[in-house]
């Protein structure tokens, strides 16, 4: 068995599984605060304080006489808007409003039933009431027939079927795409809601 050959590490070269520390910022680089805001003018908002625009040291007066920190919230405003607060108060409404936004923005759930040319009453009325609980929870269905082989002639079957899947789902869903050919598969999408 043969020893690996093992190379010493050149002194003063960059090590190979160097860390990227730059990457964990202290909260107060994140916003301008105090002394690094490098306006001339601001206007100054805050709990009991009236909106006004003064100079920056007037602003920072007022924070140091309130005992709270001056926050840059809107840098590209005219004149640059900043909120007399307590910082880590600011950084936790901050995070805050951050994870509501997150929680109010919904996912689209896209559920796909597959059908054959061929497909049988039995088969499109399962499928047809799978869809249907699909669209009532508020998911978007994607319907398509697969060709196979030679099935690839039945393509205006396959057209109806699909229509008519459609149709059957109106009390429940609308259509978002029509029929389309893509390959192997002509394909239709639904939406929850009802059709206009």
């Amino acid at each position: 068995m043969a020893v690996p050959f093992y190379r010493p590490r050149p002194s003063g070269g960059s090590r190979p599984f160097q860390r990227n520390f730059n990457r964990f910022q202290k909260r107060e680089d994140l916003h301008n605060i105090n002394g690094r805001i490098r306006h001339p003018q601001v206007r100054v908002v805050g709990e009991g304080f009236e909106p006004v625009v003064v100079a920056i040291e007037v602003a920072l007066r007022m924070a140091q006489d309130a005992g709270l920190d001056l926050v840059e919230i809107s840098a590209t405003a005219t004149p640059p808007v900043c909120k007399i607060i307590e910082y880590k108060k600011f950084l936790y409404e901050h995070k805050k409003k951050e994870k509501e936004k997150r929680a109010n923005t919904t996912k689209v759930v896209v559920k796909e039933i597959r059908f054959t040319p061929h497909t049988d009453e039995h088969d499109f009325t399962f499928k047809k009431n799978h869809a249907q609980r699909f669209l009532e929870e508020g998911s978007k269905v994607r319907a398509y027939v697969f060709f196979k082989g030679r099935t690839i002639m039945f393509k205006d079957q396959g057209r109806s079927l699909l229509m008519r899947f459609a149709q059957e789902l109106e009390e429940v869903g609308k259509i978002e795409q029509m029929p389309i050919q893509d390959g192997k598969k002509m394909i239709i999408l639904l939406g929850p809601g009802k059709k206009k």
